[in-house]
């Protein structure tokens, strides 16, 4: 199983600027709502895109989905560990934590 990150930790590190947050709900999911600067990337595309998305393999990246039911954040970052990606953790409370937390989201499809 993938290493979890809190939402505090995780909304720190967006501030920070330290990590790629990838959204692996995608397509209208990804365009209604998705954490600040967050790329869409689905399980069914990490062979093909991850490289291009995500060319520091040791660079921190943090998977969400819907919350903790949601199968697909955790189905992404296996993936990309099996690609070569060292330092991956998942959001497993998911955007419905964060936007019941009253946090900012962005709309729109931008990746």
């Amino acid at each position: 199983m993938t290493e979890l990150i809190s939402r505090a930790e995780l909304e720190a590190a967006i501030a920070a600027g330290t990590v790629t947050v990838v959204d692996a709900l995608g397509g209208d999911y990804y365009a209604q709502q998705h954490l600040p600067g967050a790329i869409a990337l689905v399980e069914s595309e990490v062979a093909e895109r991850a490289a291009e998305l995500l060319p520091d393999r040791d660079a921190a990246i943090v998977t969400y989905c819907s919350n903790p039911a949601c199968a697909n954040s955790e189905a992404v970052a296996l993936r990309l560990d099996r690609l070569g990606y060292t330092n991956v953790r998942k959001y497993r409370e998911g955007i419905q934590d964060w936007v019941e937390a009253g946090l900012p989201v962005e709309t729109g499809v931008t990746v």
